[in-house]
């Protein structure tokens, strides 16, 4: 049964068989301004030998351009990666408008399985823990996956237009 668990060593071919799938559909593009369009253009993914600096990367994500903290989580069964989702402790003017916090993102194959609903609900006792009662989360509004895993979560929307939907949703 899929959990969550901290990026691991374990994962590293799973992961980066996952990558190429996002690669596949057009992810990783200079205009892919998403977690997975970051990871993918690092690259330090690919290799066993640069794994461990992605993953170090993974948990100093604070550094990264959205410059909040964050922590993040896989979602695998066993060493097999299925999809990761992060969760901002804080957010910025920016994020209010689109990324909220939590982003995720569920590989390709795995979609249409119900790990995103199952995913972001264990997730939600987390963001708790962080001190978030209430998390922001957006989706394009053209991305009914998303949003259905949002909603399925008691994502309640706050806003819809320009592209986006912003969702609030109780942790």
């Amino acid at each position: 049964m899929p959990e969550l668990t901290a990026p691991g060593i374990l994962m590293q071919p799973s992961f980066a068989e996952a990558m190429a799938e996002f690669q596949a559909e057009g992810r990783g593009q200079g205009h892919d301004q998403s977690m997975v369009g970051d990871e993918i253009r690092d690259g330090r993914w690919a290799e066993a030998e640069t794994f461990p600096a992605f993953l170090a990367s993974l948990q100093t994500a604070s550094a990264t351009a959205l410059k909040v903290p964050s922590t993040t989580w896989w979602w695998c069964e066993g060493d097999t990666y299925l999809a990761r989702i992060a969760i901002r402790h804080e957010l910025t003017e920016r994020l209010r408008r689109k990324g909220g916090h939590i982003g995720f993102d569920v590989r390709p194959t795995a979609r249409r399985q119900g790990h995103g609903t199952a995913m972001l609900k264990a997730a939600l006792p987390k963001a708790r823990e962080l001190g978030l009662q209430h998390v922001l989360i957006t989706c394009d509004e053209d991305n009914l996956g998303s949003r259905g895993v949002i909603e399925a979560n008691g994502g309640v929307l706050e806003f819809a237009g320009d592209g986006i939907r912003r969702y609030w949703v109780t942790t």
